[in-house]
């Protein structure tokens, strides 16, 4: 069983409407990849550091495969095209699973 992938975007929106477009296109990409959200915005309480994103987004993928798949895709690369100039950043990391033994 391959472990699943998360994606971590920390991102500042600049311009909300254009970036509806972008919210409207990226999940059915997400979907046909086998991902799915479990964080999109929402309150943020930092603990430790001085880590300050301005919105969260977490999506687990079946695997590292997979997600690299969706990344480099033309379902999300569709997606990202129309988020081109909505926000001030967005900073995506993918980090490999844990699957307890």
């Amino acid at each position: 069983m391959s472990q699943p992938a998360y994606l971590i975007v920390a991102s500042k929106i600049r311009d909300p409407e254009a970036f509806k477009a972008y919210m409207a296109a990226a999940p059915a990409a997400i979907a046909a990849a086998g991902g799915e959200y479990l964080v999109r915005g929402g309150a943020i309480d930092v603990l430790e550091g001085d880590w300050r994103p301005a919105r969260l987004t977490v999506i687990r993928f079946p695997s590292m495969i997979e997600a690299r798949a969706w990344y480099e895709g033309p379902g999300y690369q569709t997606a990202r095209a129309l988020r081109q100039g909505a926000t001030e950043y967005f900073d995506m990391t993918l980090v490999e699973g844990y699957l307890p033994a």
